[in-house]
């Protein structure tokens, strides 16, 4: 294992730039797992794969990368079930999945309160657009709802578990 100061002092210029890039798309990556125009997991992976290259491979090996790379899918594919099973389960229509949809990105607009209330307003629109009655439209917004609070939460596990994956692949390699 290679000491930390020895690991900082044989580095470069654009070794140090590299590491900072890296750095700054893991931190956005992880903000992107709760702000969904962003692709959170896929900017964590990118910054960790930038890492594991600007050392060359020899902290964080193939193996890791290729771990965090199958952590990534996961993530991704955890997302889009997550959000479609939350507003589906109750039965809404796909006037509410894209009301969800639409009530997500809108909220973006509006800071943590428009995230966290724009899925629900989302379905509840597109659920009565849909002809539905205001029971169902509910049903629907909060469906929409939990899934975006789950999936969030699901995608913010899987960020830092590969955080996790990677200082151990880097104190191990």
């Amino acid at each position: 294992m290679q000491p930390v100061v020895h690991f900082a002092v044989g580095l470069t210029s654009l070794d140090w730039i590299l590491y900072l890039l890296a750095a700054l798309l893991v931190i956005a990556g992880i903000l992107g797992t709760i702000l969904p125009a962003m692709p959170g997991l896929p900017m964590v992976f990118g910054g960790l794969l930038l890492a594991a290259w600007t050392g060359d491979f020899q902290q964080v090996g193939w193996f890791t990368v290729i771990v965090l790379g199958v952590l990534t899918l996961l993530a991704m594919g955890i997302d889009l079930m997550a959000s479609l099973l939350g507003t589906r389960r109750v039965g809404a229509s796909g006037w509410a999945v894209l009301g969800a949809a639409i009530g997500t990105v809108v909220g973006l607009f509006f800071g943590f309160f428009g995230l966290l209330f724009g899925p629900f307003a989302g379905a509840l629109i597109g659920e009565l657009l849909a002809g539905r009655g205001m029971q169902q439209a509910a049903r629907a917004g909060l469906g929409a709802w939990l899934g975006f609070v789950i999936g969030s939460l699901a995608k913010l596990a899987l960020a830092f578990s590969m955080l996790g994956v990677f200082a151990l692949g880097w104190l191990i390699g």
